[in-house]
């Protein structure tokens, strides 16, 4: 089961070890941890840098604002130089940040701490670009099987989805103890990934990584996505679009509970980590259902975003201060989401060639944080319009469903 196996004419095929799959692993876990974490305490946070909600959420927002730049820079580069190398400078510039953050909201007060938090998640986002991003094409990578990369793909998501379910939890008991320790623990815990990843990863060398020039990467984007580009594009808006729902209603429930049941602390963390399971739990099953079946994946995906629409459609419709029924319905929505997202990675994964995998999954996960940079801000835009907002969610979800429908149309073979 580990190791190397051999194939025909002595041609030999890497196959994924289990520590390889924890390490890579790790990855979306903290990087989700990053920026889920803070969700549940940017109330707290506003109150002791005392800024508005709308500065509050730019501390989200910049994160997932400066990746969507760093994104597709990232996937060339480690097309031209190695997944692994960038992944490993990726986890090291997010250090960096997360040093940042923390020590200025240790060492500074008000307007003068906010703007150093803002610089360190500047940098964090930077090197967010370089790590979690980078996982998707090098799992694709590093399995031969496209069965095992399927199941693996599901074990990526679901590592990402486990890393929100257990953030508000996480974020709230940390400052319970210190108000920025949210901030200070991220720089720790991205030294323990990359340990693992220099230690545990080992990624079969190719020639053809070190032969991608910039002239010769931005003719195979062309050609990509003049071949490809209709199921692309709507791969790229569906990722981004429900990125930006999930955000927007997770910010919204946060603030919710606090402003109007007053309930924060680890209680609110245990609240908002409902809807996060359900989406980590139909991320797993998804991921193990749709196996190399491009067909299933579309139509998962299909259901998928209509039960999201739905779950909107009825916040929009009914009174969603009464939390329970918000909290249910918010629920279903992420069993919706979480059936999308495993579908929308395996798509790319096994409609694009190994070569061409990083760039475009960059240009992907480009798209999931634009959905991750508007959702906070535009959701504090709207907190006293919850109509209009709920109007927007819903919208959203069902642009989601028709791209899904018809722009996605696999071919009879599995990988056309």
């Amino acid at each position: 089961m580990l190791g190397l196996i051999k194939k025909d004419k002595g041609v030999y095929m890497y196959k994924l070890k289990k520590h390889d799959l924890i390490a890579l692993a790790s990855i979306p876990l903290i990087m989700t941890l990053a920026n889920s974490m803070l969700i549940p305490v940017l109330p707290l946070m506003q109150k002791k840098l005392g800024i508005s909600s709308l500065q509050s959420s730019l501390i989200i927002t910049i994160y997932a604002a400066v990746s969507i730049v760093c994104i597709p820079i990232a996937g060339y580069l480690s097309d031209r130089f190695g997944r692994k190398r960038i992944i490993l400078i990726g986890l090291s510039l997010a250090t960096i940040g997360g040093l940042i953050s923390a020590f200025s909201a240790w060492q500074l007060e008000h307007y003068s701490a906010f703007y150093g938090i803002l610089a360190g998640r500047f940098v964090q986002g930077i090197g967010a670009a370089g790590a979690f991003p980078i996982v998707i094409p090098l799992v694709g990578d590093m399995f031969d099987s496209k069965e095992e990369v399927s199941g693996a793909l599901g074990v990526i998501e679901t590592s990402n989805t486990f890393g929100k379910v257990i953030s508000p939890i996480l974020g709230s008991a940390l400052t319970l103890l210190i108000w920025f320790l949210p901030l200070a623990v991220i720089p720790f815990i991205s030294l323990i990934s990359i340990l693992a990843i220099g230690i545990f990863v080992k990624v079969p060398k190719k020639s053809s990584q070190q032969q991608v020039t910039l002239k010769s990467f931005l003719h195979s984007l062309r050609g990509i996505l003049k071949e490809k580009g209709r199921w692309l594009y709507g791969i790229f808006a569906i990722g981004g679009c429900v990125m930006f729902i999930m955000f927007g209603f997770l910010y919204y429930l946060s603030s919710t509970l606090e402003d109007h049941y007053n309930i924060d602390g680890i209680k609110k963390g245990l609240l908002l980590a409902i809807p996060l399971s359900a989406i980590c739990l139909s991320s797993y099953i998804a991921g193990k259902v749709i196996g190399t079946n491009m067909s299933r994946m579309k139509w998962i995906n299909v259901v998928g975003s209509l039960i999201l629409t739905s779950s909107m459609i009825i916040c929009l419709l009914i009174y969603t201060k009464s939390m329970w029924i918000l909290l249910i319905l918010l629920t279903i929505s992420g069993v919706g989401i979480g059936l999308v997202l495993p579908c929308l990675d395996a798509l790319i994964t096994e409609g694009i060639q190994k070569e061409q995998r990083g760039t475009i999954t960059s240009l992907y996960s480009s798209m999931r944080f634009i959905g991750v940079a508007a959702g906070p801000l535009i959701t504090a835009l709207l907190l006293d319009k919850e109509r209009l907002m709920f109007s927007i969610f819903a919208g959203t979800g069902l642009i989601c469903s028709l791209i899904a429908l018809f722009a996605i149309k696999p071919g009879k073979s599995k990988g056309k």
